[in-house]
């Protein structure tokens, strides 16, 4: 059982969570039983259902035991095993048991490994063989009464029976557990009836047809899980550990220890993510970020588990767990975030609430009204009523909201966007201006060398001297300079007599030369006019300028700058298409800050310290605007905060991962856009949804009220809208910027 510590509770009693996979829950109807029965329980304070994911959270009190969770639901039908979100990933197809909003009755026992059941192929489900057992009699009955049809009297009542006698156990049992008002009372009631007026026929028809839509709801819903779940399996089972002077040997890669060094060979997937301790590689990384082209990786480099070593052996130093590295999070956060209701999701749910009673009160005032009042012919209309109450299940449209929702996430995640929930992907949408911070976020947050100017010398002997004194230092313009030679191919000689001039830079000897690289100011004396305006140049353009200097003259200049990302432009672009404006809130100085916008077509504000970027998204807020805010989950923490959406860049780390709303793992400034469109078209799919389950039960319900339509075209209006509806969700999942 996956178990964390949680709040205090009232009474002061700790509570802890408990997660746990259920079969068979496969629409808004399922989840409302699970969560109405369970609340019932005594310890347990509070209960979260997830039915993309196919689980329930439950708070309880440290004196419950797991029994008492997995009780009330196997009363329901429902199968529940204790999860663990990253040994057994997110999603076994629930489709795959027989309880469901319709099944057998019977339940799997409750075990502390992951299922055997929900592994399972949905044709070979309860749920299935329910179907077919139905279905069979039903067909027998029908031929029985061809040949024989004196047998039609007992034989189509009996083959009714196969169906309902499961179905009718369920609804008892959710009406005991609170929810008097299910799908299954609803057909049991309907099916009764329709048995004492005489329908027998079609409602044992009726019954298979409902039989039906609920297996392809449950397919439908193993789909959608599917979707997420595919995470788990792009890691592998094993890994190739070193251990001392022997050679690497494999283990299980969920065992593998932060520290623990591996060795990723040509065509293996990573097993964990680590930085590169040696060796050189291109990386796929296609399978997690969605990237075409492979990654160039040398030592020092991130890389992710689940990426694909493409063409060198790699030496591997793990940084994370396997609880805890990049797919697992990613798996723990979708679940997490589709356990969390959007607005639009709550209002729907309490929409259902008073929905389902109402239509079972327009039933009844069918059935007796007319015949009453009017003189109408009492079966008539109690078939018409029957109809009515299966128009009236609220599957279809509880279920809009949670499933595109549920898809959207998916889709997300699939490509670096991490959500925190259905109303963080909601408010996306809405969004009228992004504040972006600057370093790391709309830069590469490291600086590069942009220029070289000589004085004299080629500009590789520049390079080559100026790297010579860089070289063995860590300091972020010593690793550009030294960057710049590796891809020039420039091996720097060895320096002699280094000395760092404190506030000015350094000097040493290379190859008998005096040689030193110094600040414009430092180096003033030794620059001629236009040499020192060429130095000016670079620094009004937002750029670190470095002076080399030989023997005491001018060599030539160095610029380096924090250099925007390779897409930034293009991201800001696509926000301005969407009609979102952009702008940047940075604690940088005012000459780079502007620099960096000018080139991005932004507006800056520059030299902020944390409160100032707060009270910019405030103000923003006050004049009605809907600002996210993208930065670095840190030292953005305040502004994060206070944002309508808070979007952690680089969202790897788990600092950025619980700060913000939202990360971008990967890093791309085009995400931005990306999620707002994500979250646009999620919308207009729930919009869709809501209108297609309303709109079937509009027509279904008035063409039943006038005699047009009957039993078959209810039923057919209810499976049917769900199934629709889940199908249009699915669509998200495949969809691309």
């Amino acid at each position: 059982m996956y178990e964390t510590q949680g709040d205090v509770g009232t009474g002061g009693a700790v509570l802890r969570t408990s997660r746990y996979r259920v079969s068979g829950m496969d629409c808004g109807s399922c989840a409302a039983k699970i969560e109405t029965a369970l609340r019932r329980v005594p310890g347990i304070h509070e209960v979260r259902v997830s039915v993309p994911a196919g689980t329930v959270a439950v708070s309880h009190e440290d004196r419950l035991d797991a029994d008492a969770v997995v009780r009330p639901l196997a009363a329901l039908g429902y199968g529940a095993t204790p999860a663990d979100p990253v040994a057994d990933g997110p999603a076994a197809p629930a489709a795959a048991c027989g309880g469901g909003c319709c099944g057998s009755g019977a339940v799997h026992s409750h075990s502390h490994s992951h299922g055997d059941a929900d592994e399972a192929p949905w044709w070979r489900g309860r749920k299935a063989r329910l179907t077919v057992a139905a279905g069979a009699a039903l067909a027998a009955a029908t031929v029985l009464g061809l040949l024989v049809p004196a047998t039609e009297p007992w034989a189509f009542p009996l083959a009714l029976l196969v169906g309902l006698v499961p179905v009718a156990r369920r609804a008892l049992a959710a009406a005991r557990a609170g929810t008097p008002f299910s799908i299954e009372m609803l057909m049991t009631v309907a099916a009764i009836g329709a048995l004492l007026i005489g329908a027998v026929e079609e409602a044992a028809t009726v019954l298979v047809l409902f039989l039906i839509g609920e297996l392809l709801e449950g397919v439908a819903a193993g789909r959608a899980r599917a979707g997420i779940r595919g995470l788990t399996a792009l890691v592998p089972d094993t890994a190739l550990l070193e251990q001392g002077a022997a050679a690497p040997q494999a283990v299980p890669a969920a065992g593998l220890a932060v520290g623990s060094v591996i060795l990723v060979r040509p065509g293996d997937r990573v097993a964990a993510d680590g930085i590169v301790l040696s060796g050189r590689s291109a990386v796929d990384e296609s399978p997690v970020t969605g990237e075409s082209v492979p990654k160039p990786k040398g030592v020092g480099d991130a890389v992710f588990a689940g990426t694909i070593n493409a063409d060198g052996a790699l030496r591997v130093r793990v940084t994370a767990a396997a609880r805890d590295n990049t797919i697992a999070r990613i798996v723990r956060l979708v679940e997490e975030a589709q356990a969390s209701k959007a607005p639009t999701e709550r209002l729907i749910d309490r929409f259902a609430r008073f929905y389902t009673p109402g239509i079972v009160g327009v039933a009844a005032l069918v059935a007796l009204v007319p015949p009453l009042a009017f003189g109408g012919g009492w079966t008539e209309w109690i078939y018409r009523a029957l109809a009515v109450l299966l128009i009236g299940c609220p599957c279809a449209l509880v279920i809009s909201t949670p499933a595109a929702i549920a898809a959207g996430l998916s889709n997300g995640a699939r490509r670096g966007l991490l959500l925190k929930g259905g109303a963080v992907l909601e408010a996306l949408g809405r969004i009228t201006t992004v504040a972006f911070d600057k370093t790391g976020t709309l830069t590469e947050g490291r600086p590069r060398v942009t220029d070289l100017t000589s004085f004299g010398a080629g500009e590789a002997e520049l390079l080559a001297d100026a790297a010579a004194l860089e070289a063995g230092s860590s300091h972020p313009l010593a690793r550009a300079i030294l960057a710049a030679a590796a891809e020039r191919g420039i091996a720097p000689s060895a320096a002699d007599e280094l000395t760092a001039l404190p506030g000015a830079g350094l000097n040493g000897r290379v190859g008998g030369r005096l040689v030193a690289l110094l600040s414009p100011q430092a180096a003033a004396s030794a620059l001629k006019p236009a040499q020192a305006e060429q130095a000016a140049a670079f620094a009004d353009a937002g750029k670190t300028v470095s002076v080399l200097l030989v023997d005491g003259t001018a060599a030539g200049l160095i610029a380096m700058r924090d250099e925007p990302r390779p897409d930034a432009r293009s991201g800001i672009a696509a926000l301005d298409r969407a009609g979102i404006r952009s702008l940047m809130v940075t604690g940088d100085n005012a000459r780079t800050a502007g620099a960096v916008a000018g080139a991005l077509g932004m507006t800056a504000h520059a030299e902020l310290l944390p409160e100032d970027k707060l009270r910019i998204v405030r103000g923003l807020q006050a004049g009605g605007q809907r600002v996210a805010k993208v930065g670095d989950g840190i030292n953005d923490a305040p502004a994060l905060a206070a944002a309508d959406v808070g979007i952690a860049m680089g969202g790897g780390t788990d600092v950025a991962l619980e700060t913000a709303d939202a990360a971008i793992l990967h890093g791309r400034v085009g995400d931005v856009a990306a999620m707002v469109a994500l979250s646009r078209r999620t919308m207009a799919n729930i919009r869709q949804n809501i209108a297609l389950a309303l709109g079937l039960k509009a027509v279904f319900l008035l063409t039943t009220v006038l005699g047009v339509t009957g039993l078959w075209p209810a039923i057919l209006a209810d499976t049917g809208a769900t199934v629709l509806v889940t199908a249009n969700a699915l669509r998200l999942l495949s969809v691309r910027p």
